[in-house]
């Protein structure tokens, strides 16, 4: 699919939940609903969006549509490293389970294996941004990873650290080092998914490059098989699972201008509201949502720009 295509499928208004399907809807997360289909989920996402794990009161028309073909765009490639929870021939496939009636979701929708989730995000950082610039002021490193002494804003880290955290079903999740994170996973799930996360994000990087992109920090999920054999699962390398600067203007010691929700951040932290940070949300205003939803398209093509 290229952005032409991707463009002309994306809706007027957002779509905020999914109803009418023949399958049980077991979850609703802040963004994707998951239905049963037996052997596989369905996984559809919406027009949510959430900040400081607060769902906004109104959504980004086709942000779930983004989010879903760059998803997809990225597993072909993380294919090369590790398995992932995507069945053989992924198009067909969504479009048979969907049926004529509601194809119309088909380009926000993922059919995946049933994988038990690993308890833990992921996260490698390659520069200095976000949270790690905050703790690094206070601290000269990032959780158990210490850092040179005179570090800038945005700077790159000597390589990439990996910082994981806890999956918290409400509230915020908690930044945690890599030895909590063995004693969550045990150690031999935790240097395969280390090994893999730094992987991921290495060719993600390099991609990102390609299109003109700096891949700043990312998080990946994963899941297991009743074999216990390792999956990458949910999303990957979106706009809302990292952190992407344009290498055009580039400059340390200072905050970037990005193409994930950063924007919706920095206005949401503007408002009285972002003292507190508590749901619900206040609506975002219509230039807000233009042009957040012109930062995903933007992500997109430039992607789509890269060969295979």
């Amino acid at each position: 699919m290229d952005i032409a295509q991707v463009r002309a499928q994306l809706p007027d208004t957002a779509l905020m939940a999914v109803d009418g399907l023949p399958f049980p809807k077991i979850a609703t997360g802040k963004v994707r609903e998951i239905f049963d289909l037996g052997d596989h989920l369905l996984i559809i996402a919406t027009d949510r969006l959430s900040a400081f794990d607060v769902v906004m009161p109104n959504g980004v028309p086709g942000k779930g549509v983004l989010l879903t073909q760059i998803s997809l765009w990225w597993f072909t490639r993380a294919a090369s490293i590790m398995p992932t929870h995507l069945p053989p021939d992924h198009a067909a496939a969504v479009l048979a389970a969907l049926g004529p009636q509601h194809a119309h979701l088909a380009p926000r929708s993922m059919l995946v294996r049933k994988l038990r989730p690993l308890p833990v995000e992921a996260i490698v950082r390659g520069y200095l941004a976000g949270s790690g610039w905050k703790e690094y002021k206070k601290t000269g490193a990032i959780l158990d990873h210490v850092l040179p002494a005179g570090l800038l804003e945005s700077s790159p880290l000597p390589s990439p650290v990996f910082t994981p955290s806890t999956k918290a079903v409400e509230g915020h999740d908690e930044n945690i080092t890599g030895a909590r994170c063995a004693e969550i996973l045990g150690a031999a799930i935790f240097e395969k998914v280390k090994t893999a996360s730094l992987a991921l994000y290495a060719l993600g990087a390099h991609v990102a490059a390609q299109a003109g992109l700096i891949l700043a920090d990312t998080k990946f999920e994963f899941g297991t098989d009743a074999s216990g054999d390792l999956f990458l699962i949910d999303e990957v390398l979106t706009p809302d699972s990292s952190r992407y600067w344009p290498q055009k203007g580039y400059v340390p010691g200072k905050s970037q201008p990005s193409f994930d929700k950063q924007f919706v951040r920095d206005w949401l932290e503007a408002q009285p509201w972002g003292k507190t940070k508590k749901a619900p949300g206040p609506a975002l205003p219509s230039e807000v949502v233009a042009h957040t939803r012109e930062l995903y398209l933007d992500a997109l093509a430039q992607l789509l720009a890269v060969p295979l």
